[in-house]
């Protein structure tokens, strides 16, 4: 899966009545649960056993869970809570019929683009496991760092981008509606103000 190594390949179901008992029925309600989640399985261990690549100081392995969905969309806080089982990083492959999502819990919850199986790849590079991790939390998210940025700080502008632009296409949307010229005025101040940030944060 994924076109990672053979030698990282491992077969460990996890039963979702294991998870149950990990968690509280008020962090991780059953029924929510239940409706978006089939089956879960280890598939995957990326370690030095398993790669010639050395610990980081943080990182000592990667988990890659398979997670096959009863429904698309998701409720996202399942997906999380999946990330606190294991006290290691983890890569989730999230499957939906034949397509699939790629999902890591970095700052928050990172996911790729939907894909057919068999298409997406993942690739593992770095000098330890630390930067190995990076590489892969940058390609489910397709981040690319900026100038003096760590990992999470691009992340962190990332996301404002992300609502920027959510706020600049709901004023748009509006404004083309709006019939006063006062309120459309304003709207238009407030996208200007948005492209300013915007082009600030580039």
């Amino acid at each position: 899966m994924l076109g990672l190594p053979v030698n990282t390949e491992i077969s460990k179901s996890l039963p979702k009545a294991a998870i149950y008992r990990f968690f509280d029925s008020k962090s991780l309600p059953r029924e929510r649960f239940d409706n978006d989640i089939s089956r879960i399985s280890i598939v995957n261990e990326i370690s030095p056993n398993s790669i010639n690549i050395v610990e980081g100081n943080s990182v000592k392995a990667i988990y890659v869970l398979h997670i096959l969905l009863k429904r698309k969309p998701y409720d996202s806080k399942n997906i999380i809570a999946l990330t606190k089982l294991i006290p290691q990083k983890m890569l989730l492959v999230l499957q939906y019929d034949d397509t699939i999502q790629l999902a890591v819990f970095c700052a928050g919850l990172i996911t790729s683009d939907w894909e057919q199986i068999g298409h997406c790849k993942i690739s593992l590079s770095g000098l330890n496991f630390d930067t190995v991790w990076e590489n892969i939390v940058k390609q489910v998210g397709g981040i690319c760092i900026q100038g003096d940025n760590s990992l999470t700080q691009q992340i962190e502008v990332d996301e404002v981008r992300t609502k920027l632009k959510e706020r600049m296409d709901a004023l748009e949307k509006k404004c083309r509606i709006e019939k006063q010229p006062t309120r459309k005025l304003e709207m238009y101040e407030q996208m200007k103000r948005i492209e300013k940030e915007l082009d600030y944060k580039k």
